[in-house]
């Protein structure tokens, strides 16, 4: 009686393994950029962005750049301006912030990435910077990648 269980107790065995390897697969983040716009505030200039910058490449950034299009509370194009984010190491996170001379920061509804106008770093592909790239916003304007 104690070999008839044994097949069951395999099954049960091979099904929680495969259940944690899943899990153990859902568990690796995605390879790419993470750009968060975590406060819009005025200042002397104009307006004050700030932003949290991820790289969860393999490789490190010497230097990436996006193009930002900024959309006013009617949804038209304000301006656009391209945001040197520097250098991005490889599995780490960076504050940078910007100032939009003569912008009231009230105007703004949302920004947009654009494109990624420098992405350099030994060893990235073409692309790297905006395929998979992941958005957000902490602040009452939107951002989209």
């Amino acid at each position: 009686m104690k070999f008839s269980s044994l097949p069951i107790v395999s099954v049960a065995l091979a099904a929680f393994i495969a259940a944690g390897s899943v899990n153990a697969q859902e568990a690796v983040p995605a390879l790419g950029l993470t750009i968060e716009l975590n406060d819009v505030a005025p200042s002397q200039k104009g307006c004050k962005l700030t932003f949290v910058a991820g790289n969860a490449l393999a490789q490190s950034l010497s230097k990436v750049s996006f193009e930002f299009v900024i959309f006013d509370q009617k949804g038209l194009v304000e301006r656009m301006a391209v945001l040197d984010f520097r250098d991005l190491p490889a599995g780490k996170t960076k504050v940078r912030q910007f100032d939009l001379p003569g912008t009231n920061c009230d105007a703004v509804k949302s920004l947009l990435i654009n494109d990624a106008t420098a992405c350099v770093g030994n060893g990235v592909q073409p692309g790297a910077c905006m395929s998979g790239i992941k958005t957000g916003s902490k602040s009452a304007v939107e951002l989209k990648g």
